[in-house]
């Protein structure tokens, strides 16, 4: 078969060759710690989008760096005691879709919460009082800031707070929480089950946010990957910074965050996909010590993967029983 990156079988050990900090524990430690004192402040708007089946709000809170996040909640009808939830989340400066596609899970019992990113195409800010769309450099904007100030540590920060707000809500039982999304969306599911370990279920589709050098050493990335070349041209030509960059980046490196998760974990990986290679997607995967599998789709890239949606339903129905 046409191959764009490793044979299958070496991709089944790859490791990943993205630099991790030396300080990586204690980085994220501390973010959590400054996610604790963070109050939220939840806020439910009725929306404008209701079902005969579930109720439908908006969602807002406050994030980190005192940035209000929306996020589509729906709550399915006439159910009794505690039920499932499950957050979604969407792919790069994207937004939280459209609600009718979450009632596919609340007809099963499932409160589903969907999160805009900050800074992308959704409703959340971007900054306090600044509600607009970065679209790009969001992976490499700050790269010259400390690495405390990285827009995506607020992002997973975020859905991890987002996370906490559901398993906290009346009606939900925080033991019966999956998280999922794809690509960008993918990264962060992992990141939210790695960052909060009650998560008990996660599925990502060819996640983002992994083995940043990998991705420039093959010259595969494109779209958000494309910012790491246009960053070089632009401010290190001669590549002086080369070590220093990618050891940032490491601290949102998600291969890093991997062996934090407790929860279980399905991937779908396509071994065309020229966005997200699939040794970076390997990386992260290898890292997991928590139940796990993953499913190979030859001869697709990044793209939508027939049948996925429908593996990841049939995961998480044993959190709705």
């Amino acid at each position: 078969m046409p191959m764009i990156d490793l044979p299958l079988r070496e991709l089944e050990t790859y490791q990943g060759i993205n630099p991790k900090p030396a300080d990586f524990d204690t980085y994220w430690k501390t973010a959590l710690k400054e996610l604790e004192h963070v109050d939220p402040s939840p806020e439910l708007v009725s929306s404008e989008f209701q079902a005969p089946s579930a109720d439908c709000y908006h969602l807002y809170y406050t994030g980190v760096g005192n940035v209000r996040i929306h996020a589509q909640l729906l709550k399915p009808r006439n159910t009794l005691g505690r039920g499932p939830g499950l957050v979604r989340f969407h792919g790069y400066t994207n937004h939280a879709g459209d609600w009718s596609e979450k009632l596919v899970y609340t007809a099963q019992g499932f409160t589903v919460a969907a999160m805009d990113c900050r800074g992308q195409g959704g409703l959340s800010e971007s900054a306090p009082g600044r509600r607009h769309s970065t679209f790009r450099g969001i992976l490499v904007g700050d790269l010259n800031d400390p690495p405390q100030s990285f827009l995506y540590r607020s992002i997973y920060l975020d859905a991890v707070q987002l996370v906490r707000i559901l398993m906290g809500m009346e009606g939900i039982d925080p033991e019966r929480i999956g998280v999922m999304g794809a690509s960008q969306g993918g990264a962060l599911a992992l990141a939210s089950a790695a960052l909060e370990p009650r998560i008990r279920k996660a599925a990502a589709l060819y996640p983002f946010l992994s083995d940043f050098q990998r991705v420039w050493e093959l010259d595969l990335g494109e779209q958000a990957y494309d910012e790491l070349k246009t960053w070089f041209r632009r401010f290190d030509p001669t590549h002086s910074r080369e070590r220093e960059i990618f050891t940032k980046l490491g601290y949102l490196d998600i291969q890093h965050l991997a062996p934090w998760i407790r929860g279980e974990v399905l991937v779908g990986t396509g071994l065309m996909d020229r966005i997200c290679p699939p040794s970076t997607q390997f990386a992260a995967y290898n890292k997991i010590n928590s139940k796990k599998r993953m499913i190979v789709y030859p001869d697709f890239g990044h793209e939508q993967i027939p049948g996925f949606a429908d593996e990841a339903f049939l995961f998480f129905m044993d959190l709705a029983r």
